[in-house]
C-alpha cells in the first residue's frame, strides 16, 4: 500500500462530494460537498492544499469515481465526468487523477444514510460526500487488497481551467 493522503471526488451535474483518506491510506472520511460550476476546480485545489499541509504534493492523489451501467459500459455521464477529470487533472497536477467504478455508489450512500434515520434535506445535503467517501474507500481496498493502484490514471494535457 503506497503511503499518503487521497481525495475521493463524486462529481454530479449539480454537486461534488469530496472525501479524504487519512495518510496511511486505511481509513475514508468525508470532507464538503462543492457547488459544481464556476469556481469548484480552485476550491478542490483549496481541499488538496489543506488536506497536504498548504500544499498540494502533501496528498498522493485524487481518486473520481466513474458513472458505469450496470452492464460496464459507459453513457453521456460518464463522459462528461471524463471531461471533467481531464479538467480537474490539469487543475492539481502534479497530483494524479485516477477513475475508478463508482456503480451503485450514490444508490449505496442513500440506503446508509436513509437507514441511519437522515432525513430528506439533510440527506441531499451529505449523499454526495458519502458516494465520496464509499467510492475512496473501496479504492483503498482495492489498492490494499491487490497492492496495485486503482482505477485509470487521467492524462493532464490540458491548461489549467482556473
Amino acid at each position: 500500500m503506497r503511503p499518503g493522503i487521497r481525495l475521493g471526488i463524486d462529481p454530479g451535474d449539480a454537486r461534488i462530494g469530496v472525501a479524504r483518506s487519512d495518510p496511511s491510506g486505511f481509513l475514508a472520511t468525508p470532507v464538503e460537498t462543492v457547488r459544481r460550476g464556476k469556481g469548484d476546480l480552485k476550491r478542490i485545489r483549496q481541499i488538496l492544499r489543506e488536506a497536504g499541509d498548504d500544499t498540494v504534493d502533501g496528498v498522493l492523489e485524487v481518486v473520481m469515481g466513474l458513472p458505469r451501467s450496470l452492464s460496464g459500459g459507459e453513457g453521456p455521464a460518464a463522459t462528461k465526468t471524463r471531461e471533467f477529470a481531464v479538467r480537474l487533472a490539469a487543475s492539481v497536477a502534479p497530483v494524479g487523477v485516477r477513475l475508478v467504478d463508482e456503480r451503485l455508489t450514490t444508490v449505496s450512500a442513500e440506503a446508509m444514510l436513509r437507514e441511519r434515520g437522515t432525513k430528506g434535506a439533510q440527506r441531499r445535503a451529505v449523499v454526495d460526500q458519502a458516494a465520496a467517501v464509499l467510492i475512496l474507500q473501496h479504492a483503498l481496498d482495492t489498492e490494499r487488497a491487490t497492492g496495485l493502484p486503482p482505477g485509470e490514471l487521467v492524462p493532464s494535457t490540458e491548461e489549467p481551467d482556473v
